[in-house]
C-alpha cells in the first residue's frame, strides 16, 4: 500500500443517511483489514456543524475545508437535499474540490449535484432509476444510463441507489487494495454478493407488467413454476385456450413483452439465483432452467447481461466454476 488514502465525503441537509454511512463503513472495514488504508472526513455546509437527514438524524460534520486540500477521493451523498438543488457557494466547492481530488463518486442523487457542479459533462452517469429521466431533463450534456448499478467513467464515479452506493465503495476498494481485500470487506458487513457496475438496477423479467386478462395472469404464474418444460408458442397458447396468433398478439400488449423474451428473461433471472448459489455447473443449470444447451444459456446471459455465466457466478457465487464449465468471457 502506498500511504493513507484520504476521502472526503460530503453531507449536505435532506442528505439520506444509508448514501453517508454505506461507503463509511466500506471504508472502516477496509482499513481493518489493511490498517491505515484510508482516512475519511464527513465535511458539510453547516455553520453549526451540524446537517440533517432526510429523515431529521442530525449528523456532525466537519465545516468545507478552504481551499479544498489534494485529497484521494471525494464522496457525494445522495438524498431529497440534492434533487431539490444546494447553494451555489456548495456547488463551486465541489467543483473545486472534485478537480483536487484524485477521483470523484456520487451515490444515488448525489450525481444531481456533481452534474449541477459540471462534473459529468460530457460523461455517462447514473442514478437511482426512480430519478434518471430528472437528471437527463435538467442537464442534457450528461448521458444518463438508467440501467447500470454503477458507472466507472475514468475518475469519476456514480451510482444508482442507496445500497449501490455500498458496492461502488467496495469497487474503490477493489481499485486500491485488490479483489481480497474488498471480499473480505464485503464479507464484514454481511455481504453475499458484490455486484459489477454492468449489473442491471433491477430485474428486466420480474419488472414485466402483469396482465389484466386472467387466463394470461394465470399463465405467467404457471410459466414460473415450469421453466424447464417446452415453453413455445404452441404450449402456452393451448394453455390460455387460445390461437397462436391471438395468444401472440394478446400477450404482448399486455405484459410488454413477447412470450419468448418474457420466457427468456424468466429462465436468465433464475439461472442467475442458481448461479449465485453455488453448487451446480452450467450445464445443470441450463437444463433446470429449461435451456437446451450450455451454450444457448451462455448467449442468453450475453444478449441479456452483457457477461458470461461463468463470469458472473465468478463475480457473485460462492464457488468456482469447475474449468470444464467455463465458458469464454
Amino acid at each position: 500500500m502506498s500511504g493513507t488514502r484520504q476521502v472526503l465525503v460530503l453531507a449536505v441537509d435532506g442528505c439520506h443517511s444509508l448514501n453517508v454511512f454505506g461507503p463509511l463503513e466500506v471504508f472502516y472495514g477496509a482499513s481493518i483489514e489493511v490498517p491505515g488504508a484510508y482516512e475519511v472526513q464527513l465535511v458539510g455546509p453547516s455553520d453549526g456543524g451540524i446537517v440533517r437527514t432526510d429523515t431529521g438524524v442530525p449528523l456532525g460534520v466537519a465545516p468545507l475545508p478552504e481551499p479544498p486540500p489534494r485529497h484521494d477521493t471525494l464522496v457525494v451523498a445522495g438524498g431529497a437535499g440534492m434533487v431539490d438543488g444546494v447553494d451555489d457557494d456548495v456547488l463551486d466547492w465541489v467543483a473545486r474540490a472534485s478537480r483536487r481530488a484524485r477521483r470523484t463518486a456520487s451515490i444515488c442523487t448525489g450525481a444531481f449535484l456533481l452534474a449541477a457542479a459540471e462534473v459529468l459533462d460530457g460523461r455517462p452517469a447514473v442514478t437511482h432509476w426512480a430519478y434518471c429521466a430528472e437528471l437527463q431533463r435538467r442537464f442534457e450534456r450528461v448521458a444518463v444510463d438508467p440501467d447500470p448499478v454503477f458507472i466507472n467513467d475514468g475518475d469519476v464515479w456514480t451510482s444508482a441507489g442507496s445500497t449501490a452506493g455500498i458496492d461502488l465503495a467496495l469497487a474503490l476498494v477493489e481499485q486500491d487494495l485488490g479483489p481480497r481485500v474488498a471480499v473480505a470487506t464485503a464479507r464484514r458487513l454481511v455481504m453475499f454478493l458484490k455486484r459489477p457496475g454492468g449489473q442491471s438496477q433491477f430485474s428486466r423479467a420480474l419488472s414485466a407488467q402483469v396482465a389484466a386478462r386472467p387466463e394470461l395472469r394465470d399463465l405467467q404464474e404457471w410459466i414460473n413454476g415450469h421453466l424447464d418444460e417446452d415453453l413455445s408458442i404452441p404450449v402456452l397458447a393451448e394453455r390460455a385456450a387460445m390461437s397462436d396468433r391471438s395468444f401472440t398478439r394478446a400477450f404482448l400488449r399486455e405484459v410488454g413483452q413477447t412470450p419468448a423474451a418474457y420466457v427468456e428473461g424468466l429462465r436468465i433471472e433464475h439461472a442467475r439465483v442458481l448461479l449465485e448459489d453455488g453448487a451446480r455447473s452450467l450445464n445443470a443449470v441450463a437444463r433446470a432452467v429449461g435451456f437446451t444447451s450450455q451454450e444457448v444459456l451462455r448467449r442468453a446471459f450475453h444478449r441479456r447481461l452483457g457477461v458470461s455465466p461463468s463470469a458472473y457466478r465468478d463475480r457473485f457465487g460462492g464457488h468456482a466454476l469447475p474449468e470444464a464449465d467455463r465458458s469464454p468471457p
